[in-house]
C-alpha cells in the first residue's frame, strides 16, 4: 500500500490551521496596554456569528459555479480527475530523465512560481549542485521566469543543447515573455541538432487557443493541455507543475493525494471545522472589517520560502480588484509580503511588533524536519552560549517561531499559524490546495471575481504596442501621445 492511501498516515499528516491569535479572546488577553483594544482589530465570536449568513450565501454561490469551467473553478477537479494525464506525465518524465542532462521550464507567473515552490519544498536544497545520483537520477532544473537578457545569455552558455529539454508553458499561448524565450531556445536547438529540435521541446498550453498550440501541432511537439477553467495561478496541480515535479523525481501522485485530502476537509458542512472556508472567512473579515491591508507570509523553513512567492501571486492577482462582481468600485485587496523565519526576525519583525496595526502575519511551521543537526557541547564557562548545547537546529528554529508568535500576540498584532507535520509531497499538496480554497472563499465573501486579472491586461497590451504587434496601432498612438516627461523632475543627467 502506498503511504498516502493509509487512513492513519493521512490523519497524522494533516496540516493544522491555528487562528487563535486572530481572536480577541487571545489578543486582548495578551496585550498589556488596554488602549490596544480599539486599534488591534481582533475578531470576536460575534463577528464570526454575524458573518455566517454571508458564508452560507457564498457557499451556495460557489457551489453553483464549481461545475462551470468558464468561471475558472476547474482547478477544484484537478486532484481527482487526471489519472490518464498523470500516466502520460510519468512516461514523459521517465524519457526526459533518461535522455537529458538539463530540463528548462520557460514560463512566467503561475507557469513558473508553482513549479519553483514545489521543487524547492521537496527537492534537495542544492539540487543543481549535487551529483545526478544525489538528486535521484534527474536532470538539472532551470526555471526561466523573466526576460532579463543577461540572465538568459548566461543560462544558454551553460547548456549543451543536445542534452537539454525545454518545457514551454503558457496557457494563452501568446505570452510575449515566454514565446520570446521559446524562439531563442528553438533557434539554439536548430543550430545544434537540426530538425531533431522538436524532440527537445515539450509544450504545455491550451488545447485550442493561442500560438503555442498552433506551433505544437505544426511541428509535432509533445504537448500537455492545461484544462479549461484552470487559470495560471491555480495551475500548479495541472501539467504545468506536475511535469517538472515528475522530471525531478517528486511523487506527483502523492502531491495530488494531499490536495484531494484537503478538498475533502474543505467539503465539511461545519465551517468551524473546515480549514479552507474558515481561513477564507477570517481573511475576508480582516480585510473588510478590521483594516488589515497587508498579509505577511513567514515560513519557518527554507524549503517553504518560495511558497511565499507562489502565494503572493495567488493572493494579489486574485483579490486585488477595482470592481465588485456587480460593478461597484471597491478597490479591494490585501498586499502580500514575503518574509522568512528566522532570517527576517533580524530585518522585518521590529516593524511587525511595534509598527502599524495594518497586518496579519501568517507563520508556516514544520512539526518534524526531514533531517536535523545537533548543536555540540562547547564553552561551558560561557553560560550565555553553552545553553545552546544539547539542542538541535530544528529545536532552535521552532523555538524562534514560537517566540515570534508570542511577541506578536503580546504586541496585539494579529497572527495565525499553519503547521505541516513534516514536509512531503502529501503535505505540500494539502498546503497549496488549502491556499487556493482560502483565496476563492475570500474573493466570494468580498464580492469580487477572484479568477480574472483585468489590471494585468493594460501592461500586456502596451507591451504589444511598443514592440509593433499588428492590431495594436491605436494603443501605440495613445502611448506616443502621452505628455512628455519634464526634465525638472529628473535628476542625474
Amino acid at each position: 500500500m502506498r503511504r498516502y492511501e493509509d487512513a492513519l498516515w493521512k490523519k497524522e499528516m494533516t496540516l493544522i490551521y491555528d487562528f487563535s491569535n486572530l481572536m480577541d479572546s487571545f489578543i486582548d488577553a495578551s496585550a498589556q496596554d488596554p488602549g490596544f483594544r480599539k486599534s488591534v482589530g481582533a475578531i470576536s465570536e460575534d463577528d464570526l456569528n454575524a458573518m455566517m449568513p454571508r458564508i452560507s450565501k457564498a457557499r451556495e454561490s460557489l457551489s453553483r459555479k464549481w461545475g462551470r469551467p468558464s468561471r475558472m473553478l476547474a482547478w477544484t477537479r484537478l486532484p481527482h480527475s487526471q489519472k490518464t494525464v498523470v500516466a502520460d506525465i510519468l512516461r514523459t518524465a521517465a524519457r526526459v530523465r533518461r535522455k537529458f542532462d538539463n530540463f528548462v521550464v520557460l514560463g512566467i507567473g503561475g507557469s513558473a512560481l508553482g513549479p519553483i515552490a514545489v521543487h524547492e519544498a521537496l527537492g534537495h536544497p542544492f539540487y543543481n549542485l549535487v551529483s545526478r545520483e544525489e538528486r535521484g537520477g534527474g536532470p538539472r532544473l532551470f526555471i526561466e521566469d523573466n526576460v532579463d537578457p543577461e540572465r538568459m545569455n548566461a543560462l544558454l552558455t551553460m547548456l549543451d543543447p543536445a542534452r537539454t529539454c525545454f518545457n514551454v508553458v503558457t496557457k494563452s499561448g501568446n505570452t510575449s515573455e515566454t514565446m520570446s524565450q521559446f524562439l531563442i531556445a528553438r533557434d539554439m536547438l536548430r543550430g545544434a541538432v537540426g530538425d531533431r529540435w522538436r524532440h527537445h521541446v515539450i509544450a504545455t498550453t491550451d488545447k485550442k487557443k493561442g500560438n503555442l498550440i498552433r506551433i505544437a501541432q505544426e511541428d509535432s511537439l509533445k504537448t500537455f493541455v492545461i484544462p479549461d477553467g484552470v487559470g495560471g495561478r491555480f495551475s500548479e496541480l495541472s501539467p504545468v507543475g506536475l511535469l517538472p515535479a515528475a522530471v525531478c523525481g517528486i511523487d506527483i501522485e502523492e502531491l495530488l493525494s494531499g490536495a484531494a485530502w484537503m478538498d475533502e476537509l474543505c467539503a465539511r458542512e461545519d465551517i468551524r471545522t473546515n480549514p479552507g472556508w474558515m481561513s477564507g472567512a477570517l481573511m475576508a473579515l480582516t480585510m473588510t472589517r478590521k483594516g488589515k491591508n497587508i498579509q505577511v507570509m513567514m515560513p519557518y523553513s527554507d524549503s517553504l520560502k518560495t511558497v511565499s512567492d507562489w502565494y503572493a501571486q495567488l493572493w494579489a492577482e486574485s483579490l486585488g480588484k477595482k470592481y465588485t462582481q456587480r460593478g461597484r468600485v471597491i478597490h479591494a485587496g490585501q498586499t502580500p509580503v514575503k518574509a522568512l523565519g528566522v532570517t527576517d526576525q533580524h530585518s522585518q519583525v521590529q516593524l511587525y511588533t511595534e509598527g502599524p496595526f495594518d497586518k496579519v502575519i501568517t507563520l508556516l511551521g514544520v512539526g518534524a524536519f526531514r533531517s536535523d543537526v545537533a548543536i555540540p557541547e562547547g564553552y561551558p564557562h560561557i553560560p550565555d552560549l553553552h545553553f545552546l548545547s544539547g539542542h538541535t537546529m530544528g529545536e532552535l528554529m521552532n523555538a524562534e517561531r514560537m517566540a515570534t508568535e508570542f511577541a506578536l500576540t503580546k504586541a496585539g498584532k494579529l497572527n495565525q499559524t499553519i503547521t505541516l507535520p513534516e514536509i512531503n509531497a502529501f503535505t505540500i499538496g494539502q498546503l497549496l490546495y488549502f491556499f487556493e480554497v482560502q483565496t476563492a472563499v475570500a474573493g466570494e465573501l468580498i464580492g469580487i471575481d477572484a479568477f480574472d486579472q483585468p489590471g494585468v491586461e493594460e501592461g500586456k497590451i502596451s507591451t504589444f504596442a511598443l514592440l509593433g504587434r499588428p492590431g495594436f496601432e491605436q494603443k501605440r498612438a495613445e502611448i506616443a501621445a502621452r505628455p512628455a516627461k519634464n526634465r525638472r523632475y529628473m535628476i542625474g543627467f
